[in-house]
């Protein structure tokens, strides 16, 4: 049985996003019980050097529906990075979540040998398809991912392993 670059996306991204919205309603939800005002987890970072929490989530909703616009050979929708609390960071996840769910694997599949051209740093950069999902969105969409949720848990968020890798099934 072969992976398809559809099933290599969209459903790992919608589960993964999914997660990742529990995770902050948990986070909100920790801020209130402790009576932290929300905007200190929002801020928060690991480093100095390190984005924090809210343009973690913002680049992994960017990176997701950038990934399935260029793949299936469409337009990347625009979305200002203005989320300043948890109920904005939701509407941004359930908005990626919405849109990424409109493609089809008709749309999707067959990308594996497309090209795919975006900017980093400023500079053109030229992906084929399949190492494009592969070895740069998946990667960079599991790496900030990854750091949303350390700076929760950092925070004291009551959060595991199971919040991150989400329902087995």
């Amino acid at each position: 049985m072969t992976l398809s670059m559809y099933q290599a996306s969209i459903p790992v991204f919608v589960k993964n996003l999914s997660n990742l919205s529990a995770i902050l309603k948990k986070a909100e939800a920790h801020a209130l019980a402790r009576k932290i005002e929300p905007e200190v987890f929002i801020n928060a970072r690991l480093a100095p050097d390190m984005f924090p929490l809210s343009r973690q989530i913002q680049i992994v909703t960017d990176g997701v529906k950038g990934c399935a616009a260029r793949l299936a050979g469409v337009d990347v929708p625009s979305y200002p990075d203005i989320e300043k609390t948890f109920p904005e960071l939701q509407v941004r996840i359930a908005k990626t979540i919405d849109f990424i769910k409109t493609f089809t694997p008709q749309q999707i599949d067959g990308s594996e040998e497309r090209k795919v051209v975006i900017k980093i740093h400023g500079e053109d950069t030229i992906f084929v398809g399949q190492p494009y999902l592969l070895n740069f969105v998946l990667p960079n969409f599991y790496f900030h991912f990854c750091m949303a949720y350390a700076i929760l848990r950092h925070q004291g968020v009551d959060i595991g392993k199971m919040d991150f890798i989400g329902s087995l099934k």
